[in-house]
């Protein structure tokens, strides 16, 4: 209950943070550059995505010398209309300049911003403001000062700002520049890599495949929680397999609200310079479903990683320390020894992924991939993909690795120990130590091969990802250009799924059986011949004789019973024993 608590805190906070960020609400203007320009309230984030009017200011300070100059006396007006721009409550959108004012600061300032050395910025380029002032798009016109249109920015900043970088993708489009992320957005319906035919198809195959991951892990964690400690989750190992299903339950629930909301609901986005229309998300705090299902897939997938090498590493230690004859599993030291550790394994499993997961809000690295318009982290950024998706899976991968090899090392090089026939007959009832080791290393090693396949398919696509992207070099000679494998994609979608089923089936494996054996009944035990010969060893527990023999029924020492005055009188009991049985 402590960890569903906080999952719903965390989804809360989640959830507001994107509402506030989504809403912009009119305050008055507090940089002292921008008072008395004409208009008395901002609002943010504004045109360059600062949520804060500090931040503004700060950004303004580095043009004063650029203003002090002189180069356009319509420069300061632009430069508050793009940093503090007007915000009425009759318009829902900031109210910043139009291309014509851009153009008429970009002719006379631009040359002297070159002498020093210095690019145009690429949060003031001029293709991203209205071409003018109408009922659709509101902007500022400025005063006069109109000069010849200006050409096209030169060629060395086109190439990593504006337009230009879009130019340099395949279908180009089907891309717009977004000034707040610094990189190029795909339209919600651009068929870029994916055909309309293969995302349905890739549609069908998630919802299936997260349906029936749902619906095991839920099962399974719902039984467990109701049958609580007798249900045999009583050791470290067994814990960790628990919560694996959860994460893996969570996480397909993700997929769900992803399936639920739908493509355009979930995945996509406003685009801030036209209402009209949509992108594929590339900011997840702009969309609140977009920002609930990353949080599902990505905490809880990563969760679930690190609970994995959890089970790993207790399996490992229970190999290594086996417990005492006699002693429960969880008893006595190793009981003292897993309430010690068991805050730390707390803190890493659920720690390390929530501070992951709230870096990547904070970064509004959350994007939505074009295949199934789910949101996810790296989807559209090679390096968010690699430094926050392969790079956590693999160190998870390698130290689980890590901990089956040691494991199993010690297992084949310890020798099979052989019991004294005294201890078998001395010695109280074992549980099944070893059948639950070998169930939770087995479970350990299968679960680390679709896990190293999904890691397969993340490096296939960060490896590959520029070169589909990339428009084609002009050439005479015909060319085609590189597409991803769409069965890979696929494949890691049924990876990920199948993880949760798996956890699912393992956790239900005993209960079945128990159940199994309470519908067909007790199985009556089967008696072996006795050895010819003399009186049977001590070894032989149960047995039947071939020879016919009677033994003395005592009749003279069981034939009543007179309990004391004190008590209530009890019915006499009779012994009797057939000839065919032998007393050891």
């Amino acid at each position: 209950m402590k960890c569903i608590n906080q999952v719903i805190l965390l989804v809360t906070l989640v959830i507001g943070a994107s509402s506030e960020a989504s809403v912009r609400t009119c305050e008055p203007i507090k940089v002292a550059m921008c008072k008395n320009i004409g208009y008395n309230q901002t609002g943010m984030p504004n045109l360059a995505r600062h949520t804060l009017q500090v931040e503004a200011d700060v950004t303004l300070q580095t043009y004063s010398p650029l203003v002090q100059y002189g180069c356009s006396s319509q420069l300061h007006l632009f430069l508050c209309s793009v940093y503090v721009p007007m915000c009425t409550d009759k318009v829902a959108l900031p109210i910043g300049p139009c291309r014509g004012l851009c153009e008429s600061v970009y002719a006379r300032c631009y040359p002297v911003l070159r002498g020093f050395g210095f690019p145009w910025p690429s949060e003031l380029d001029c293709s991203l403001f209205p071409a003018e002032n109408n009922h659709e798009h509101m902007c500022m016109e400025g005063p006069g000062e109109r000069v010849p249109p200006a050409g096209p920015i030169p060629l060395d900043t086109a190439a990593t700002s504006g337009r230009g970088a879009c130019r340099r993708l395949v279908k180009p489009s089907s891309w717009v520049w977004v000034r707040g992320s610094g990189r190029c957005a795909q339209f919600c319906d651009a068929e870029v890599l994916w055909e309309a035919g293969e995302r349905r198809a890739a549609e069908v195959w998630l919802a299936t495949w997260a349906a029936l991951s749902f619906a095991c892990t839920l099962a399974a964690v719902g039984a467990q929680l109701a049958c609580g400690a007798a249900g045999g989750a009583g050791g470290a190992g067994e814990r960790a397999l628990v919560l694996v299903a959860l994460c893996r339950c969570a996480a397909a629930a993700g997929w769900g609200v992803r399936a639920a909301a739908g493509r355009s609901a979930a995945g996509c986005a406003k685009d801030s310079m036209s209402p009209t229309r949509m992108l594929l998300a590339h900011d997840g705090l702009a969309n609140p479903n977009c920002a609930v299902v990353f949080l599902l897939l990505y905490y809880f997938g990563l969760a679930a990683s690190v609970w994995w090498v959890v089970v790993a590493g207790a399996w490992r230690a229970s190999v290594l320390r086996p417990p005492a004859p006699g002693a429960p599993g969880t008893g006595g030291a190793g009981a003292s020894r897993g309430d010690r550790h068991s805050s730390l394994l707390q803190l890493a499993a659920w720690g390390v992924p929530a501070a992951l997961a709230a870096a990547v809000l904070v970064t509004r690295d959350v994007d939505a991939d074009e295949l199934t318009g789910t949101c996810f982290v790296g989807n559209q950024s090679s390096k968010s993909l690699l430094a926050l998706v392969i790079i956590p899976e693999a160190i998870c991968l390698l130290l689980g690795c890590l901990f089956l090899a040691s494991g199993l090392r010690t297992v084949l090089r310890r020798p099979a120990p052989v019991p004294a026939p005294a201890a078998l007959l001395n010695a109280p009832p074992q549980p099944h130590t070893d059948q639950s080791l070998l169930r939770l290393g087995a479970f350990a090693a299968l679960y680390a091969v679709p896990s190293t396949c999904i890691l397969a398919t993340w490096i296939y696509e960060y490896t590959w990802r520029d070169d589909w992207l990339a428009a084609p070099e002009p050439s005479t000679e015909p060319s085609t250009q590189p597409r991803p494998a769409f069965w890979v994609f696929l494949f890691r979608i049924f990876a990920t799924q199948i993880l949760g089923v798996m956890v699912a089936v393992w956790i239900a494996t005993p209960r079945l059986k128990a159940l199994w054996r309470r519908i067909s009944g007790p199985t009556k035990p089967t008696l072996a011949k006795c050895p010819a010969g003399p009186t049977p060893t001590p070894l032989t527990l149960q047995c039947y004789s071939t020879h016919s023999h009677s033994l003395p029924r005592h009749t003279h020492k069981y034939a009543t019973y007179r309990p004391p005055q004190h008590q209530s009188y009890r019915k006499p009991r009779h012994y009797h024993y057939s000839a065919g049985e032998t007393i050891l």
